[in-house]
Order: C-alpha cells, then structure tokens, then sequence
C-alpha cells in the first residue's frame, strides 16, 4: 500500500463512521415513540415536536457550521460535533423526563445538524480524484443507517428495552469522536495552511446556485421529514400495526440504497441532470395519491414510490461538489443548502401534524405536500444548470480569509 493510500485510511473510516450515523437517531426513534411516550408519560401531540426539533437544529447549526470551520477546520469542528451527537444520544437514553428527552434531542442534532454540512467538503478535501465513488459511499452508508435504524428499534426495544435501542448507536459515533481527533491533531489548528479552515466564498449568498439548491433540498427534506415522523401515523390509521409501520419507514429508507449509488455518479456525468428530478417528482406524486386514496391496499407499492421520488436527496449532496470548483466553494454551499434547507424542511412535521390535528383527515395535509413537488420542480431546473458557484461570483479577486 503506498503512503497515499495509507494517508487516506483514517478519513475514509471517519467518514464511513459518520455518514452511517447521519439518520439513525431520527428513523430509529420515531417507531419507539408509542413506548417511549406511555413510559414518561406523553402523547402524539409531541410527536411533531420531535420532528421539527430535528429540522430545526439542521437548519441552525448546518449555517453555523461553515463559519466555525472556518476558525477551528473542519476536522476539530466535526469532532466537535460528532462529540455532540454522541453526548445526546446517551442521554436521550438515560432521559428519566419529557423535559431531559427533548433537551438531550436537541443536543444531539446539533452534532448531526454540523455534521450534515462538514462531511461534504471532506469528502472534497480528501478524495477529490475519487469524488464519484465517495460521494455514493457515503451516501449510500447515510443510506444504510437511516433503514437499518427504524428496523431494528422494535425488536430491540422489545427484547431489551427502548432504552437500549437508542443507546445502541452510540458505540459507532464515539469511535467516529476519536478519528477526527486523530486527524485534527494532523491537520492543526486555525492557525494551519489555508486547506485546514476553508475560505470565506463572498457573494455566494446572491447566486441563483444556492437560493436553487436551499429550495431544493429545502422542499425534498420537508417531505422526507414529513414522511418519516408521519408516515406510521397514517399507516396505523389504515389499520397497520406499530411494528409494521416501523418496517415501511425501513422500506421508505432502504429504497434510498440503490439511489445512492446510481444518483451521485449519474448526476456528475450528466451536463445537466434535471431529468431526475422530473423522475423522481413524478414518483412522489404517484405515492402520496395511493397514500390518500388507498392507504391500506397498496402500502408496499406507495412506500417505494415515494423512497424512489426522494431521490433528490441524494443529487442535492451531489451538486454541493459537482457545481463547486474548490474546498470553500463546497463548505458555503454546503451550509447554505442544508442550512436554509432544513429551515424550510421544518414546516413539513410540524405542518402536517398541526392540519391533521385541525381537521381530523389527512388530505389537507397531502394537498400542501403536493403543491411542494411544483417548488421541487421549478428549483431543480435551476440548480441542474451546467456553472459553477466559483464562476458565478466571479470568485478569484473575492477570496479572502475571515
């Protein structure tokens, strides 16, 4: 092995650890709410409040994170924020309260929240000659995380308690905690070479690229977050059982894996790659129709649609690499998109439940989501251009150090 490859062991197995954990403690908390709730005492009317506690920290912290790499690098900051995740989630499962569980929610997606933002400019960092293939690695392993989760909750929680089940993930993000330490100490500190803490990219915030990409990822998380706090909601109205509500938010993930793979190098080869997000608009569509008009009959078949359809998840991390040219061109866009994104993605659980509390029906709630996919629509168009973020701002004589 040579000393490249060697070299780049270490955040390989660091991004690997942390893209697996990017989802776990939303899917896998959702289907343990019911448990969780008769055993501190709290009903669904807090269940939304789960799912936008998630968006929210998303939002905020995704637009902190870029700033703070800036001062400290992005290896100390996602260690910091790793360090975050893997507090929280430990004490989610010791909560003994309502109180501690929202607080300990809130802590650890803060770290998630910056971490969504950091892994994406590492990837850039380290593995730009491989650009394709990390990029469907990690994803794909997002991927992996965000099914494996949800399915393996309820048994979990049945043979050894809810506790447990929610613990669990912290084993594989405390190691995460480690390897970014280790190469925070190789890469130093703010005071390091320009690579260590990225540039501050001026003018970006006046780009078409990002305001098209915010609203992209933005209108796509608000329905994949409106699916994942509610889809077992209405599967249970349907007449499902908990657990299987459970396995269809596994089956709404795993139908991501394939994406993963197929959508990255896809979206780099193609000079402009709306056609996916025509594909994949046209598949939500297709999904929350059978949703509303045939819950029960063909669950199977409404689940996958809308798994295939956001899709788009995927070809919005893609883009953050593939319509930047440099390390700070990524890290601005990367916050941007996932910042100001999941600031609109927090109207999706909170939304839908406040509808279905109004009214006692969830077609109010469908209504809103499909006037979303026209937004999806007309944003991707945008965002699928062939330019660069770079070129856009004219960003050469603007460089400059904060």
């Amino acid at each position: 092995m040579s000393d490249k490859a060697r070299a780049s062991v270490l955040p390989l197995l660091a991004i690997v650890l942390t893209a697996l954990n990017l989802r776990t403690a939303v899917t896998g908390f959702t289907p343990l709410l019911d448990t969780i709730g008769a055993d501190l005492d709290f009903g669904p009317s807090l269940y939304g409040v789960f799912g936008t506690i998630v968006t929210a920290c998303f939002a905020v912290f995704g637009l902190v994170a870029a700033p703070v790499a800036r001062r400290l690098g992005l290896e100390r900051t996602i260690a910091i924020a790793v360090a975050l995740t893997t507090g929280g989630i430990v004490l989610r499962a010791l909560a003994p309260s309502t109180g501690m569980l929202v607080a300990s929610t809130v802590v650890a997606f803060v770290g998630v929240g910056a971490s969504n933002v950091l892994v994406i400019p590492l990837v850039k960092k380290y593995f730009s000659a491989h650009l394709k293939a990390v990029s469907s690695m990690y994803i794909a392993l997002l991927q992996v995380g965000q099914f494996v989760a949800p399915l393996a909750a309820v048994p979990v929680a049945l043979v050894a308690g809810w506790r447990w089940a929610i613990a669990m993930w912290a084993t594989t993000t405390a190691v995460a905690v480690v390897l970014w330490v280790v190469l925070a100490a190789r890469a130093g500190g703010a005071a390091a070479p320009v690579e260590t803490g990225p540039q501050r990219l001026h003018g970006a915030w006046r780009t078409p690229l990002l305001w098209s990409l915010v609203l992209m990822m933005g209108i796509t998380s608000l329905n994949v977050h409106a699916i994942f706090t509610w889809l077992p909601a209405i599967l249970i109205d349907a007449g499902a059982d908990p657990e299987s509500g459970g396995a269809l938010v596994a089956l709404f993930s795993v139908i991501g894996l394939p994406a993963a793979f197929v959508v990255p190098p896809l979206a780099i080869r193609l000079r402009n790659p709306f056609v996916i997000v025509v594909v994949c608009t046209a598949a939500m569509v297709a999904g929350y129709a059978g949703l509303l008009l045939s819950p029960d009959a063909g669950a199977v078949i409404w689940v996958v649609l809308l798994g295939l359809g956001v899709s788009t998840f995927p070809l919005c991390l893609t883009l953050v690499n593939a319509r930047t040219r440099t390390t700070a061109g990524s890290t601005v866009l990367s916050g941007a998109m996932q910042g100001g994104g999941y600031a609109i993605a927090c109207i999706g659980p909170f939304g839908v439940g406040a509808l279905y509390a109004r009214s006692g029906s969830w077609a109010g709630a469908f209504v809103v989501l499909f006037a979303s996919l026209a937004v999806l629509l007309v944003s991707g168009f945008v965002a699928c251009r062939p330019t660069l973020l770079e070129d856009q701002v004219r960003a050469a004589p603007v460089l400059a150090r904060v």
